[in-house]
């Protein structure tokens, strides 16, 4: 069985009308977190993908440790011991904040070893740059639309096969003084035909529809549900594409914190079709290691709060928020851990993300996948 990874753009094509979404898991920690969820998409014949940001796996190892050869060569590795062949390697938040020619040059410069790495989609994200003078969503928008034009045409002219492309329009998590920033179907409505126009045709669309990355927590310091994802707005922004003729439908981001029971009952499947897990699968890694490896996870909690400790913020959120930054920092212990801590993280991994399958609705979508690749 062929175990590298497919392209994106198969696996959005084949499920785009089957009413499910397709889970990213960032998996920062891959000791026990990835062999537990591959283990799970085969159990449960699932489609997957594997990723992670700019900001968290780079040329430089990013704040993981690790860099893109890295984490496909061992993603892959995984993915031939435990068996299961429909899945895509997706770089999530390829992120330009200045959209100088430096950064453009960078950007293309980590792009292109991704591509050297197998990576098999793409997610641009230039959601920052944005004319707050433009008196229309295309002049708003423009200096986001011609980067990502930009970086697409770069890596369709780099890779040799198809590729998945994701586009973000809407930062995501922005507030202003009335609150969230969302995005309007107006806006992802010129963004995704500007786009179109110039040849550059995205799959699935990140949008900001009142998520957050990572845990989040209230006034007081204390962590809360993730509960404030717009559903309407969601329905509207892809019903609005959908009249427009754009064929794209909608990446989920900031999912961590939010209740399963939310996702199977609420999340328009079909018109959301990627769903992004990250933060927690990094929470779970802490769990075990607070009962299997105490000494361990003392001195994680403690670097943290130490090296990031903020006025006012009490240290359960200091390290909610900045435990990302031990991943590296105590890179050698994390990928020497014993085996039966990594057991116990590939258990606990599997028994997860086989819940968010469900709620999901991705059984059984990698048959479809292979029926589509067959055709």
């Amino acid at each position: 069985m062929e175990c590298n990874p497919i392209p994106g753009s198969t696996i959005f094509n084949a499920l785009k009308d089957k009413n499910c979404i397709v889970m990213a898991c960032n998996t920062r920690i891959v000791p026990g977190v990835t062999k537990g969820i591959f283990r799970a998409a085969k159990d449960l014949d699932s489609a997957i993908m594997i990723e992670l940001a700019k900001s968290e796996c780079n040329l430089e190892g990013g704040y993981t440790g690790l860099t893109p050869a890295e984490l496909s060569m061992r993603s892959c590795a995984v993915a031939c011991e435990v068996g299961h062949d429909i899945w895509a390697l997706h770089a999530d938040h390829i992120g330009v904040k200045k959209g100088t020619v430096e950064e453009l040059g960078a950007v293309r410069e980590l792009i292109a070893a991704q591509i050297k790495a197998g990576f098999t989609s793409f997610a641009i994200d230039a959601s920052h740059l944005f004319n707050f003078d433009g008196r229309t969503p295309e002049e708003e928008l423009a200096p986001n639309i011609d980067a990502t034009i930009e970086l697409a045409r770069f890596i369709e002219s780099e890779m040799e096969g198809g590729f998945g492309l994701e586009a973000e329009v809407g930062e995501i998590g922005r507030t202003d003084g009335s609150g969230m920033v969302l995005t309007t179907p107006d806006e992802a409505v010129a963004f995704i035909t500007s786009l179109n126009s110039a040849g550059v045709h995205p799959q699935v669309l990140a949008i900001a529809n009142g998520s957050t990355h990572g845990n989040i927590f209230d006034e007081q310091g204390n962590p809360i549900a993730q509960v404030t994802i717009d559903i309407p707005r969601t329905r509207a922004v892809a019903k609005a594409l959908r009249e427009n003729d754009l064929d794209v439908r909608i990446a989920q981001h900031g999912i961590t914190g939010t209740p399963r029971h939310l996702i199977a009952e609420q999340f328009p499947h079909g018109d959301i079709i990627k769903g992004n897990v990250g933060t927690f699968w990094m929470n779970l890694v802490w769990d075990v290691l607070k009962e299997e490896e105490p000494d361990l996870y003392q001195r994680i909690w403690d670097w943290t709060v130490t090296e990031y400790a903020a006025e006012g913020k009490r240290d359960i959120e200091v390290f909610g928020k900045s435990g990302k930054f031990a991943i590296k920092e105590f890179f050698k212990e994390i990928y020497s851990l014993s085996e039966e801590t990594v057991s116990a993280i590939e258990d606990r991994a599997y028994e997860e993300a086989s819940l968010f399958m469900k709620a999901f609705k991705s059984e059984g979508t990698a048959e479809i996948v292979r029926e589509y690749m067959r055709a």
